[in-house]
C-alpha cells in the first residue's frame, strides 16, 4: 500500500490496556468509544504511547509501548460486562521494543511546545506525519518494516491471537 493513502496515528493507552490489545489483536481508545476509531481505516499505521503502567494511576511511563497497522478498518462492539460493551478495531501489531518519548520530543513535529510536550497527547489519538511516525518506527526498531511494500510483509507475517470472547 502505498504511504500516500496511508495516515499515521498515534493512539494514547496505558501500557497494561496496550498489551492486552496487543495479545488480542485490536485497539480500544477513549475508554471505548466508537468515534476515534472510525477515524481510522484499514492500512493506517498506529503507534501506541502510553503515558502511564495502568489506568488511572499507574506510574508514569511516557513510552511508545505498540506498533502496528489497522486490519479491515471494521469498528465492532464487545460485551465485556453487562454496562461495559466497548468499540474496537483490529490491528496487527509488529513485534517491537519499547521506546521512551522523552528522546524523541525535539524531532516530532506535532509536539509543538516542547517544554509541555504532554498537552499533545490530551485528546487520546493524535493524526501524525509520515516522518514523524517513521521516527517513532526507528526509535521501536522497526524503521525497516516502513520502507516500501516492507510493511505490508511484515504485517502478513506477524501473526497476532485473537480476542477469544468475540473471535476476532
Amino acid at each position: 500500500m502505498p504511504t500516500a493513502s496511508r495516515q499515521f496515528w498515534i493512539g494514547v493507552v496505558s501500557r497494561e490496556h496496550v498489551q492486552l490489545g496487543v495479545k488480542g489483536g485490536f485497539i480500544q481508545l477513549g475508554h471505548g468509544k466508537k468515534a476515534p476509531l472510525q477515524r481510522l481505516r484499514a492500512g493506517d499505521a498506529l503507534a501506541m504511547y502510553s503515558p502511564r503502567t495502568r489506568y488511572p494511576d499507574g506510574e508514569a511511563l511516557q513510552t511508545f509501548t505498540a506498533i502496528g497497522v489497522v486490519s479491515t478498518g471494521q469498528v465492532y462492539q464487545v460485551e465485556l460486562t453487562d454496562d461495559f460493551k466497548p468499540y474496537r478495531l483490529d490491528v496487527r501489531f509488529l513485534k517491537t521494543r519499547e521506546a521512551p518519548i522523552k528522546p524523541l520530543v525535539n524531532d516530532l513535529s506535532f509536539i509543538k511546545s516542547k517544554t509541555h510536550w504532554g498537552a499533545a497527547f490530551r485528546f487520546g489519538q493524535i493524526k501524525i506525519s509520515a516522518k514523524d511516525f517513521k521516527l517513532i518506527a526507528k526509535a521501536m526498531g522497526v524503521e525497516s518494516a516502513f520502507r516500501g511494500d516492507a510493511l505490508n510483509n511484515a504485517v502478513q507475517r506477524s501473526s497476532g491471537s485473537r480476542c477469544s470472547p468475540c473471535g476476532r
